[in-house]
């Protein structure tokens, strides 16, 4: 686990060289085709080389939940351990990780007309607004979620009018089948928040000089994409959604896309640092492979 640019996918491809270990991608972006440059989705060379499971699952405009993920996990985990190997969950999608450990409950499936008022409610009064709604029959759920965040204020108000309940008390519950699994949480540490910001913004300048603003337009052309499409609210998609639709400025496109990215890593931060039983190891390549050598050493003996 990680928070975005701290180095998982490296260290992941150094752990494979390690052991007997089959990576299985935690990322809830890289499960989208044609989404590479902007995810930092593992070359199709390299992956190749090193199978990635859970990558390129489904096209930009279909769904895949975290409910999903789960099943899907569940069904490589099993036959990982069938073959006598180790899963290696590599990502940084704390909902994915959630919902393959803890469970998810079962939640309402959209309903479009809800949707509908819901929208037309946030067109008329805003989403700011909205939020402050949510707050009132949700506050924990409020409370993680930005004023802004449209799509997972809709999401929650849609719950709470469906079924009557929070979606806090209904998103987190004790899965049926209980997993028995040993399970060893290493997470990438970084305390120089200076250093992350710095490679958060060497990492997205180039992801635009590799060709971001050409993959999102191949996107449009190829598919009948809108921009609340969870794929497209993706960070770094959503502020070259905009660039292209003459919003904002390339200069703006810059600065957005690495501080929505910076927003992205602390609210990981965050996240981990709640997390109980977590290995921190440290970002520096030389040193995360030391550790996590000392920390596995059971396992890869």
């Amino acid at each position: 686990m990680g928070a975005t640019a701290t180095g998982k996918t490296d260290l992941a491809l150094w752990l494979h060289d390690q052991g007997p270990f089959d990576i299985i991608s935690v990322d809830s972006a890289m499960v989208y085709r044609g989404m590479n440059i902007g995810t930092a989705k593992p070359s199709p060379a390299l992956q190749q080389q090193v199978p990635h499971a859970l990558i390129d699952v489904c096209e930009p405009t279909e769904p895949y939940s975290a409910a999903q993920f789960a099943r899907d996990a569940h069904r490589l985990i099993a036959q990982s351990h069938a073959a006598g190997r180790i899963p290696l969950l590599v990502g940084g999608t704390r909902l994915y990780f959630s919902a393959l450990f803890d469970g998810l409950s079962l939640l309402p499936a959209a309903d479009a007309a809800t949707r509908e008022r819901i929208e037309a409610e946030a067109a008329d009064k805003g989403w700011a607004a909205l939020h402050a709604q949510l707050a009132q029959v949700d506050a924990q759920t409020a409370a993680r979620l930005h004023p802004n965040d449209a799509q997972r204020i809709q999401r929650a108000l849609e719950v709470y009018q469906l079924t009557g309940q929070p979606l806090s008390q209904l998103q987190r519950v004790s899965s049926a089948e209980q997993n028995h699994w040993s399970l060893v949480k290493i997470a990438i540490g970084i305390d120089d928040r200076a250093a992350l910001h710095a490679r958060i913004q060497k990492r997205f300048e180039q992801m635009l000089r590799a060709g971001l603003v050409d993959e999102v337009r191949e996107l449009q052309r190829a598919h009948q994409l809108d921009s609340q499409l969870p794929s497209m609210r993706a960070v770094g998609y959503r502020q070259v959604w905009d660039y292209l639709a003459g919003r904002i400025t390339q200069e703006d496109l810059l600065f957005r896309g690495v501080v929505a990215t910076r927003q992205l890593a602390r609210r990981q931060l965050t996240w981990l640092r709640r997390e109980s039983d977590l290995y921190w190891i440290d970002a520096d390549v030389a040193a995360a492979q030391k550790q996590c050598r000392h920390r596995l050493h059971d396992m890869l003996v």
